[in-house]
């Protein structure tokens, strides 16, 4: 805890605590484990168990992320994480450009959290007959969470804890019951599309490249983690490698438990995974209430970092002053301003009837949060490259360097990944970032 904290008064700080190795684990698994996982084996069925070396090339690359985030932390344990690492290598504006990204991406990214979580609200409570009972759910889903930051980083905590837990089981059980029940007949063609395997590795791969968006979750957060030098990247490593394992063990017990013809035309592939291992059609109503939980602990750890990165650039004086406002461990302006804003473009949605625009702004949010990777990278291949002592562990030099490489290519194997129209989306989005640095970085010059 910083200085101000530690002298907080009794009862705020009864409501704030440092998040140990748990829950900090608990946060980067349960941002990366959101709601794409219950559709993700329909998705890539169509090129084949193929799909499955997309698969395992990417859960690489991220564990090769998450290594690097894991090594600038210890150097850098401050809340912000990218934005930290990118403005203490290549200053203000590089800085603010990963913080404006970041933020950008988790506020639009939970409007699109909440909506998909009435798609699965709908099987337990009939909401989607009308557009306006659908959007007052979606409202709900988003503010529930942002209540429990409110309360304080303890409650954030113990809801990640719960519910990291709770959709991990029944996720668990798929993924490695699936296996008791596998039937190689059920995999279909290792290939089958027309296209080339590499073709097909990388058409697979445009599907499941966000899969694993949030390993930088404890690194934002390093200033709220006990022990930020050493949890913040054991934390990292650890959530990082559970949601591989749920991945593609997840992945591949669908695949072997439904026929792939089956498969391909599934809109629930969890759901015919758990009927086709126990009978019964009891699976849609057991997935949709483990999507629902998996996607509010999304929005409970996301709609954290959404502030987060905002407060740290606040107090550097790249972000408004009213971002550095904190209660209970939480910077709570950062909190209201982000639900705010989602709920808006989450009304704005229903009421254009159109989920064009919508789909839109969520592939350019994941390009924008490519971004703050792209930069926390190439931060650490400058700290090696530079020889900054302070920064650097001479006895680890050559595998820092070959996991900032590999971190570097995966993040801009992220960006082609995104797509022509959002990279070009996404540039407009960082330009308009660029008049909001103009506007405070002139503020600062005014105050000097």
């Amino acid at each position: 805890m910083t200085a101000p904290e530690a002298a907080a008064p009794p009862e705020q700080s009864r409501h704030a605590r440092t998040f140990g190795l748990p829950v900090a684990s608990a946060l980067v698994l349960g941002n990366i484990i959101g709601g794409g996982i219950f559709l993700l084996p329909a998705s890539v069925a169509p090129y084949g168990t193929i799909a499955l070396v997309a698969f395992v090339v990417l859960t690489l690359g991220a564990i090769a992320l998450a290594l690097v985030f894991g090594r600038l932390a210890e150097k850098h344990p401050e809340t912000g994480g990218p934005y930290v690492y990118a403005r203490e290598a290549f200053g203000d504006f590089a800085g603010f450009l990963a913080a404006w990204s970041y933020w950008i991406t988790t506020w639009v990214s939970n409007a699109a959290l909440a909506v998909a979580a009435v798609g699965y609200l709908d099987v337990l409570i009939p909401v989607n007959d009308h557009k306006w009972s659908a959007c007052l759910a979606a409202l709900v889903i988003q503010w529930l969470p942002a209540l429990a930051n409110f309360a304080g980083t303890r409650y954030v905590g113990g809801v990640q804890l719960v519910s990291t837990v709770l959709k991990f089981a029944p996720l668990l059980l798929v993924a490695v019951g699936g296996l008791f029940f596998f039937d190689p007949a059920n995999l279909g063609p290792f290939q089958a599309s027309d296209d080339s395997a590499l073709g097909a590795i990388s058409a697979s791969a445009a599907i499941l490249l966000f899969s694993y968006l949030g390993v930088e979750s404890a690194a934002v957060s390093a200033g709220e983690v006990c022990n930020p030098r050493r949890n913040v990247g054991l934390a990292t490593i650890i959530g990082t490698v559970g949601a591989a394992v749920i991945y593609l063990l997840g992945t591949l017990s669908v695949f072997g438990t439904v026929a792939h013809a089956k498969l391909v035309d599934s809109t629930a592939p969890f759901s015919d995974s758990v009927n086709a291992m126990f009978g019964g059609s009891w699976g849609g109503t057991a997935v949709a209430y483990a999507a629902l939980i998996s996607m509010v602990g999304a929005l409970n750890g996301w709609t954290l970092l959404s502030a987060q990165t905002p407060y740290a650039a606040a107090k550097d004086g790249l972000f408004p002053k009213a971002f550095t406002r904190k209660r209970r461990g939480v910077p709570t302006v950062g909190v209201l301003v982000t639900v705010v804003l989602a709920s808006s473009l989450t009304v704005y949605n229903y009421a254009a009837g159109s989920a064009g625009v919508f789909e839109i702004l969520v592939l350019v949010t994941t390009f924008m949060a490519t971004v703050p990777y792209l930069l926390a990278t190439a931060a650490q291949i400058f700290f090696l490259a530079s020889g900054q002592s302070s920064r650097v562990d001479r006895s680890r030099l050559t595998r820092d360097a070959v996991l900032a490489v590999l971190a570097f290519v995966f993040s801009m194997w992220l960006v082609a990944g995104s797509g022509y129209q959002a990279v070009y989306q996404g540039v407009l989005f960082l330009f308009a970032g660029v008049l909001v640095y103009a506007w405070m970085a002139a503020r600062r010059v005014r105050a000097g």
